[in-house]
């Protein structure tokens, strides 16, 4: 059976976030999935690959066709869910449609944010897990290098990623509708990766008067910390200081919320009615979502500022029709090695054959001659048996044919001779 370009999931224009976060996969956990979707499949997924980010979680495969009905039942039953609670929210794509939808995830035309950058690094991170798993083919290999190359030339050649209006920027904004001049706030940063990071260096353009940076791993914190003059607090020690804060942030890895109701609650209860803002851009969510019903919280989710981004971006829009043409040409082109990739068992079995009939006929004009049969005879009957045997095929074929066939082998049969040495020159 023919291998296909797969891929199924759900995104943030399918998703909302309460759904995305039941099946994201914390780094950690994507070589088990790997190993748990081959073991399922076997032979019938022979490559695969997993994307998961707060916007999106995808799976790229090489497998049978006919499997992809399977898969979204395997994705709802790997993350304990019924398969109709995952269904209204799955695409699938197949072969030229899957090659497309890769190409316009790295190159950020299917992000919440229009042109962001990160997406290709967390696509490569995918790739590497994958390499590591074992589960990263020549096909898949092929597919996400063209990617990568692909995302690079939009980049290189439209004005996708001009003018960026970034979730970073979206949550100082936010802060500011709500709070007004942030100079005299206090924030927290909870989490050390590079979307804290990126919200700590907005943030510290508006220059609140403290910031702060709680962090599971304390040395990755004061890293962080040192770069913006903040102070550090650990993870356990938020309870005691978080109604010290007007604006919070947070983004972990954690698969369970960090900020529950009932401690928001206490810290919204000290800072008399005070408005606090908490911005929550994890998946799975770091903030109870039941905050968001406090008075004087204003809890906003991934979701919330990709709806605000959104506005920001029509000086992009202009380079998306440019961005897709690329797109779409090198889509073609992709296509187009996939399909001779499936030819080549052809070729070799149609060059090994020639090979065995061009062995056979050498061996017995070397038993000619060691007999001592004249060498020239013996050139003009390995020349004529070659021929005769090479053409044996093509013109059986074309004797047996009729109609429309014989007309198709006929205006093929000059293309399928080798041009003589006269003709080249």
């Amino acid at each position: 059976m023919s291998v296909d370009v797969l891929t199924f999931g759900l995104n943030h224009v399918s998703a909302p976030v309460s759904v995305r976060e039941r099946v994201s996969f914390p780094i950690e956990l994507l070589k088990p999935a790997l190993a748990a979707l081959r073991s399922t499949f076997g032979a019938s997924v022979r490559e695969a690959a997993i994307l998961s980010t707060c916007n999106r979680t995808e799976i790229y495969c090489a497998a049978d066709p006919g499997i992809s009905t399977q898969l979204p039942a395997w994705l709802a039953d790997f993350n304990r869910l019924e398969a109709g609670q995952l269904t209204p929210h799955l695409y699938q794509y197949q072969r030229n449609d899957a090659v497309r939808h890769a190409f316009r995830v790295a190159s950020g035309l299917d992000s919440m944010v229009l042109g962001e950058p990160q997406i290709l690094g967390q696509m490569k991170n995918a790739v590497r897990a994958a390499e590591q798993a074992g589960t990263l083919g020549t096909l898949l290999h092929q597919l996400f290098q063209r990617t990568f190359s692909v995302a690079k030339e939009v980049r290189s050649q439209t004005a996708i990623g001009a003018h960026s209006v970034s979730m970073a920027a979206a949550a100082v904004r936010l802060a500011e509708r709500v709070l007004g001049d942030l100079s005299a706030s206090n924030v927290l940063f909870i989490g050390a990766g590079e979307m804290i990071e990126l919200c700590a260096t907005h943030f510290a353009a508006v220059q609140p008067r403290q910031v702060a940076v709680a962090n599971r791993t304390i040395e990755r914190a004061e890293l962080l910390a040192s770069q913006f003059d903040a102070r550090t607090l650990k993870l356990s020690s938020l309870p005691e200081h978080l109604a010290e804060f007007d604006v919070v942030v947070s983004c972990t890895a954690s698969s369970l919320p960090i900020l529950g109701l009932g401690m928001v609650e206490r810290a919204a209860r000290s800072r008399r009615h005070r408005p606090m803002v908490m911005v929550d851009l994890a998946v799975p969510r770091d903030i109870e979502p039941e905050v968001g019903r406090l008075a004087d919280v204003y809890l906003y989710t991934v979701d919330d500022l990709g709806r605000m981004v959104q506005s920001g971006t029509d000086a992009r829009r202009a380079a998306v029709v440019q961005a897709e043409a690329i797109i779409e040409a090198r889509v073609q082109h992709f296509m187009h090695w996939l399909s001779n990739r499936a030819i080549v068992p052809a070729i070799i079995d149609y060059q090994q054959s020639a090979d065995a009939l061009r062995q056979a006929e050498l061996d017995r004009a070397r038993r000619m001659l060691a007999r001592g049969d004249d060498p020239d005879a013996v050139l003009e009957h390995l020349a004529y048996s070659l021929t005769h045997k090479y053409m044996h095929g093509p013109l059986a074929a074309l004797n047996r044919s009729e109609g429309a066939e014989r007309k198709q082998l006929l205006s093929l049969l000059p293309r399928l001779l080798p041009e003589s040495g006269a003709r080249r020159r």
